[in-house]
């Protein structure tokens, strides 16, 4: 009897230690690993994405100068041209701005706060979106009803109308003197509660086919918990369709926070994201100092075209229709 117990105390330990490399041989073997190394588009995307990410990540250590440190800035060195340039400076790669501020150290920096609006707001949208989805898609009824209605409303106006709707309102009613420190904050916000009707309809639709399915029906007559079988269940069945739009909405996030942000609504100039940057060169493009805002363009423009082509590649490896 104590070798049985040993035997099948030692299986049970054992169990979890190799279910880990089993699932990352099935995640190998898999049609989407498969289908990312035969699609060229997809792998320089994920290449260009992953460069501008880690770049900004480590900001702090690559970046020649501190954009934020105004003991630094020297009004000599405002406006100097990019380094092969008449004029420029190695020390300023990409040249400065109109305060002295080094372009390329202000571009990662911009970069990292741009990408930590985009995906906050992002997974801000998705929760509510997928809940406000779930509770609709299982509830039914009037509560199903209010949610869409809703949603539809919101649908008959443009995402940036929302977001300036929603910031605008923040920006009266908070004090002026704590709008500059929670502006990031309510910059996600806005973006979030602009973005989530997608996520709601979407898994609505996939609840409400899920839910009448042979599994549902079996774990409702055995008394299962109607939360553990939203959660434990339904959830997992409908996170295929929503990981795209999240992939999608998280090139459209950014893009709202640098229109936002060249409006002049969105982060202030002592936080410089992508779209702060454009807004402050395009004061300066008909001058010849277009490097202050095509260079913060650029790298804008090349994110989200990478992040776009991943949600495109995305949503075909995960069609079951395609393989």
């Amino acid at each position: 009897m104590s070798e049985l117990a040993t035997a099948s105390t030692a299986a049970t330990v054992a169990t979890p230690a190799s279910a880990a490399p089993g699932r990352l041989r099935r995640f190998v073997d898999s049609d989407v690993l498969w289908s990312f190394w035969h699609s060229p588009v997809a792998v320089v995307a994920a290449i260009v994405v992953t460069v501008i990410v880690v770049c900004a990540a480590a900001a702090s250590w690559i970046a020649p100068h501190d954009p934020f440190d105004l003991a630094s800035l020297s009004l000599l060195d405002a406006s100097n041209p990019p380094a092969w340039l008449d004029g420029g400076n190695w020390s300023y790669p990409l040249g400065t701005d109109n305060q002295g501020r080094d372009v390329l150290s202000a571009i990662l920096y911009g970069t990292r706060l741009s990408l930590v609006v985009g995906v906050s707001a992002v997974v801000l949208a998705l929760l509510l979106g997928v809940t406000l989805g779930l509770i609709a898609g299982w509830r039914g009824g009037v509560v199903d009803t209010i949610i869409m209605r809703v949603a539809d409303v919101q649908l008959s106006f443009p995402a940036i109308l929302i977001a300036l709707l929603i910031d605008g309102v923040a920006r009266s009613v908070l004090p002026r003197d704590v709008q500059a420190e929670i502006a990031l904050y309510v910059l996600i916000a806005a973006i979030a509660l602009s973005a989530w009707v997608q996520y709601a309809r979407t898994v609505r639709g996939s609840t409400l086919v899920e839910r009448n399915k042979e599994y549902i029906q079996a774990a409702r007559v055995i008394g299962v918990h109607p939360a553990k079988i939203v959660l434990g269940h339904l959830l997992p069945n409908v996170l295929g369709p929503v990981l795209v739009i999240a992939t999608i909405n998280l090139a459209l996030a950014i893009l709202t926070e640098a229109t936002l942000s060249f409006l002049g609504v969105g982060l202030p100039p002592t936080e410089p994201s992508l779209g702060t940057l454009i807004r402050v060169g395009n004061d300066y493009l008909l001058s010849g100092d277009w490097w202050i805002s095509i260079f913060p363009g650029i790298v804008l423009a090349l994110l989200i075209l990478s992040v776009n082509l991943l949600g495109d590649w995305l949503r075909d490896a995960l069609n079951p229709k395609l393989r």
